[in-house]
């Protein structure tokens, strides 16, 4: 790997700056411009096509837009809390749904301006464990990245099992809607999710289409969240509810006594709905200008995402009509039985779902596309058991297949949870959340360390941008705790959030592999005397700034 010069262009006060405006110890800087000019024909030959000699190499066809409708794609956070809305209904009713939008919109600011920041001054397909690769201590360099590295990896692929369960779990419940007597049982949405599973990975098996398909993504879903949000305030005009109903009612239906403990647990709807905000960091090989394209995606990412899901879910609730009977339905799916209410008509109501279902599939296949792109450049650094296998691209097909069939392997496994246990689905999503949260923590916990002291790119926010570091951090911290706790009481073994049992299964094995081999062969096509320079820099640096 090699570190990308950032672009001299200056920016305005958007966020877009250069380094003119440092406030670092001059010579420091001019030690790691030296050493980056050294670096620049290698970076340049990089950035041409990424690949080992002989091999394919990942092609430059991301435009922003491209690049935007994969980030969004992704996240879609109307579809997010379209799919998941019964852990909100359930948590705290409208109430909960609604504000929690809020409250994680703005955290998830915080998220995208640290992202931003990161992506900017290092733009690369590893994102968070390349980061952390650059900003550790000398010491401890390599197990910071590979810890970074196997929490973003696994971050991914829960995203991607969580995602493909809950269109598998939206598919089932459109059968039920119009099979009033038909129950809902595990099998049924398991045999559904591995057979949708199958279906969707094969978009990812090529690279030609995937730029169409996730500009098109976000095309699709827009298109669906205004045909659904019209339709639906449209039919039921005159029969709204009021504003205390939308604005002020708390349903806890968890078992939980503790209303705050209840509304806590169900920020998970909307926390889910705004999580995989890196995927468009993955794609930095992929696209012209990544230090400016990449921090804007994010950004529009969760600017999109608040407007969609915060005017949908109150347009869905104001149009609501019977609260006990969407917690009563059988389809499992709040979403379609208040399609059904608004519309009156069952028909309605499928057509509306699959609209859903469309947007759906572009999520999942941004997910795709997302966990292969990390599984390859972890893999390219020995981060992997048998990483030689997975850090191939194919030559005809110009994507990491390899890496795209592991992965889509995991999701097969993972979806085996679902007939473990009723709540696999909020294990899942835990997973998701707490595994990336883990991933951006790291680079972070080091930025801060340096006093975020950096030889920064163009999107640089300053002192918001440390406020934002630290809310990230703890975010992350209060996520893990809370988000563990089961999502009903009493708790039984059939309903248990086993999140943390796969948590802590997922970092001894990383551990245990680390202790095995990784830690002689992680990062060994690393450019030793590269980093050898960049410590002389780092130590300067840090002489420099305790003298200061």
């Amino acid at each position: 790997m090699h570190e990308i010069p950032s672009s001299d262009m200056v920016g305005t006060s958007t966020g877009f700056n250069d380094n003119s405006s440092d406030n670092g110890i001059k010579n420091v800087v001019h030690e790691e411009t030296k050493l980056e000019a050294q670096q620049s024909a290698s970076s340049k030959d990089l950035y041409e096509g990424y690949g080992a000699p002989g091999e394919g190499q990942l092609r430059k066809s991301f435009s922003l837009w491209s690049i935007l409708g994969v980030g969004f794609g992704l996240t879609n956070s109307w579809f997010g809390i379209s799919v998941s809305m019964v852990t909100g209904i359930y948590s705290g009713g409208p109430m909960m749904v609604v504000y929690g939008i809020v409250i994680i919109a703005l955290i998830s600011i915080c998220i995208a301006v640290t992202l931003g920041e990161l992506s900017s001054a290092y733009p690369h397909a590893g994102g968070q464990f390349y980061w952390s690769l650059k900003l550790a201590p000398p010491k401890y360099r390599r197990l910071a990245a590979y810890l970074c590295g196997s929490f973003a990896w696994a971050g991914a692929v829960f995203s991607s099992a969580s995602t493909t369960l809950s269109v598998a779990s939206e598919l089932v419940g459109m059968y039920a809607l119009t099979h009033p007597d038909f129950k809902v049982k595990r099998w049924h949405v398991f045999v559904c999710f591995q057979i949708l599973h199958l279906f969707l990975m094969m978009f990812n098996c090529s690279g030609k289409a995937l730029p169409i398909i996730s500009a098109s993504s976000l095309y699709i879903s827009l298109f669906s969240f205004f045909t659904i949000t019209a339709t639906v305030l449209a039919c039921s005009h005159g029969r709204y509810n009021d504003a205390e109903f939308v604005f002020a009612t708390f349903y806890n239906e968890t078992g939980w006594k503790n209303g705050v403990i209840a509304f806590i647990v169900g920020l998970i709807n909307p926390a889910w709905s705004f999580s995989c905000l890196d995927c468009a960091t993955h794609m930095a090989f992929e696209v012209e200008n990544p230090e400016r394209v990449i921090p804007i995606s994010i950004l529009c990412t969760v600017a999109i995402g608040f407007l969609t899901s915060f005017s949908y879910v109150i347009a869905m609730f104001f149009s609501l009509q019977d609260l006990s009977a969407i917690t009563a339905s059988n389809t499992g799916m709040p979403i379609l039985e208040i399609y059904r209410q608004a519309t009156k008509s069952t028909p309605a109501a499928i057509v509306l779902g699959c609209l859903v279902l469309f947007t759906s599939f572009g999520c999942v296949i941004a997910c795709h596309t997302w966990q292969a792109r990390l599984c390859w450049s972890f893999s390219r650094d020995n981060g992997i058991p048998y990483s030689k296998y997975w850090a191939k691209i194919d030559p005809a097909l110009g994507v990491p297949l390899n890496a795209h069939l592991l992965s889509c392997a995991l999701i097969s496994v993972l979806g085996c949870l679902y007939m473990a246990s009723t709540t696999a689905f909020n294990s899942l999503i835990t997973g998701c959340i707490s595994f990336l949260l883990f991933s951006y923590s790291v680079p972070v916990v080091c930025l801060l360390a340096r006093k975020r002291q950096i030889k920064h790119g163009p999107f640089w926010l300053g002192k918001f941008g440390a406020f934002c570091n630290i809310v990230l951090l703890g975010w992350t911290v209060f996520a893990l705790v809370f988000f563990c706790f089961p999502a009903v009481m009493p708790a039984t073994k059939d309903n248990m959030n086993y999140a943390s049992v796969v948590i802590v299964g997922f970092l001894l094995f990383y551990l245990s592999f680390w202790k095995i081999k990784a830690n002689k062969t992680f990062c060994i096509t690393e450019d030793e005397t590269t980093f050898s320079n960049e410590e002389s820099v780092t130590s300067e640096a840090s002489l420099a700034f305790e003298g200061k």
